[in-house]
């Protein structure tokens, strides 16, 4: 098979921005949509970069398109290329006004309350004009954000480990523990274990998070059935508020739910779910100089006032 041609004018940067859109939306549809143009003009842009590739690059069907091996080998590459594009563009109008510039971080439960904030309230009496945007998300979908170049870093919990495409920096260990509301009935229990919860509502992390499954393993090995009563949620807003109302008890970070005042931790024994909290880069992208002071920041929070720090039960 001969190496196709992409450096010969055919290939477009929006045939790029085409296939991360199709792989994201799952349908040449939800693609156009987003992409603000017609079904058929995705279609026949989709046609002419097979063409180019000689390749199928998505499996079509009646609920819409897959990637193939080939689609999401591209794919990957065209997130690669976009994310280099969008950096190159923001260092040199940072480089032409070094005060400003501006710095994308995702961010989900771990991390978000504590580390993040600090982090830019310091950023920002130094750098006053410097723009920091915060997206919220799942791992998943924070991670194909990283990976298209529309955020610069992720800070949150660390599953897995670094990867040739992903680079994962920790800063601190952070246990998870059994969190209610202050007026809750259980707050002044000695000791608990996870059946004396079984009767009250729940709420959970998705069951697409390892948080989720590790908790699974936590009530299979109590001999406790999951509870129906549950509401599965990772905005900590929402957690706070249905917390703060009801007798619904949940699993939060211990840096999130002992910096609240209106919640109390509940002395249930989950040890084995800990994890690490940290930073989620693109392998091999620099980042921008704005990028590299929120960086910069983070770490020195991190070092300053979580190093060293077991937010064990308890």
């Amino acid at each position: 098979m001969d190496l196709p041609r992409l450096l010969d004018g055919r290939l477009k940067i929006r045939h790029l921005v085409l296939i991360d859109a199709l792989s994201r939306q799952g349908s040449v549809v939800g693609a156009a949509a987003e992409l603000h143009i017609t079904q058929p003009v995705a279609t026949r842009s989709l046609r002419d970069i097979e063409s180019l590739l000689s390749v199928e690059l998505y499996e079509r069907g009646p609920r819409g398109i897959t990637p193939t091996i080939f689609g999401t080998a591209f794919t990957e590459h065209a997130r690669a290329v976009l994310a280099q594009l969008n950096q190159a563009g923001r260092h040199v109008v940072e480089l032409a006004d070094a005060d400003r510039g501006t710095v994308s971080v995702g961010t989900h439960l771990a991390g978000s309350n504590v580390l993040l904030p600090q982090a830019i309230a310091n950023l920002k009496s130094t750098r006053p004009l410097l723009t920091v945007v915060v997206r919220e998300g799942t791992p998943d979908v924070l991670l194909t954000e990283l990976e298209a170049g529309r955020i610069d870093v992720i800070v949150g919990r660390l599953t897995s480990p670094s990867t040739s495409t992903v680079l994962r920096i920790p800063l601190y260990e952070e246990y998870v523990e059994v969190f209610a509301g202050a007026g809750h009935p259980l707050c002044d229990a000695a000791e608990l274990d996870l059946a004396d919860l079984a009767d009250y509502p729940w709420i959970l992390p998705g069951s697409e998070t390892a948080l989720r499954h590790e908790l699974e393993e936590s009530f299979a090995r109590a001999g406790v059935r999951l509870p129906d009563n549950r509401v599965e949620a990772t905005s900590f807003l929402t957690v706070r508020e249905l917390l703060r109302r009801t007798e619904t008890v949940a699993v939060l970070p211990g840096l999130i739910g002992r910096g609240d005042a209106l919640l109390r931790p509940l002395p249930v024994e989950l040890s084995r779910v800990g994890h690490s909290v940290g930073l989620t880069l693109a392998a091999g992208r620099s980042l921008s100089p704005a990028g590299r002071a929120l960086l910069d920041s983070l770490r020195r929070v991190a070092e300053q006032q979580l190093a060293g720090e077991s937010h064990a039960p308890g």
